[in-house]
């Protein structure tokens, strides 16, 4: 019988490592801001508080609503807005007055022109689709984003405000009227509301969520190329599958493997696939 001492050296795997990435390689790929891609929701438990949204828009559309109420009542006269504007309150003189104004537009009274069967249904479109759009985007809002967790449901609330001015009257209530005098002329800037105002803070935040987002994602790529380097991980999230053939050590000649190496072949004297003779 033959003596020659034997190796044994264990199969190594042509598969990749489980079934998803694990560690530094793994934490590139997550989406920088808490939003997952391709629309896919957070996990309940790392998702932005939806009663979050709910008091935060809920605020932001009744101080829009009691606002305008007193508007109305305060500056116009009456409920259903009848007396002509020109009635005002100054609360800095020559920079911020409070009047009553119906705004049949948007911003800007953009479409005001257009016919009232026209108009009405476009802009009770646009702010429902807005609401909806909203509301969607949230879900997939991580709960430590601040700034998105805050600019949306301001935005939401502002919207909603705006839409039941719709409903009720088929155009909005404006009262806060910015301007500045130069000479003797005043250059005003379109009338607005609480609403308007939630709406610009929030979108203002969102930008702010998407300037620093793609400033950690820029920072933290060449961090998660090194740590998935070091752990001896593909970089950038990539699998790379193990070689099929392994190096085998040298363990002295006329010794040899008797277990398979790799996809199947087998390392010693003779070729692969042939039997071994006995001594």
């Amino acid at each position: 019988m033959s003596t020659e001492p034997e190796v044994s050296l264990p199969l190594v795997s042509t598969e990749p490592h489980g079934p998803g990435l694990q560690g530094p390689a793994a934490r590139a790929r997550q989406p920088v801001g808490g939003l997952m891609e391709d629309g896919e929701e957070l996990p309940p438990g790392e998702r932005a508080s939806t009663l979050f949204l709910v008091v935060v828009a809920g605020l932001s559309c009744a101080a829009d609503l009691l606002s305008k109420g007193w508007a109305q009542a305060r500056l116009a006269g009456g409920v259903d807005g009848r007396r002509p504007v020109g009635k005002s309150i100054t609360v800095i003189d020559g920079y911020l007055d409070l009047i009553f104004a119906q705004n049949p537009g948007g911003a800007w009274s953009f479409a005001r022109e257009l016919p009232e069967g026209l108009r009405r249904p476009f802009f009770l479109f646009i702010s429902a689709a807005a609401i909806v759009f909203i509301v969607s985007i949230y879900r997939r809002v991580h709960r430590d984003q601040t700034s998105m967790k805050w600019g949306l449901p301001l935005a939401l609330g502002g919207a909603i405000g705006n839409l039941v001015d719709r409903i009720r009257f088929g155009w909005v209530v404006d009262f806060i009227d910015v301007y500045f005098r130069r000479g003797a002329q005043e250059h005003h800037w379109p009338t607005f509301n609480i609403a308007d105002v939630a709406i610009v803070v929030g979108v203002a935040l969102m930008g702010v969520n998407m300037i620093t987002s793609s400033r950690r994602a820029r920072a933290g790529e060449p961090a998660a190329e090194g740590e998935a380097e070091q752990a001896g991980e593909p970089a950038a999230g990539v699998v790379e599958p193990h070689v099929g053939l392994a190096e085998v050590p040298a363990v002295g000649e006329g010794s040899r493997v008797s277990q398979p190496v790799g996809a199947g072949v087998t390392a010693g004297r003779g070729a692969p696939g042939e039997p071994h003779s006995a001594a």
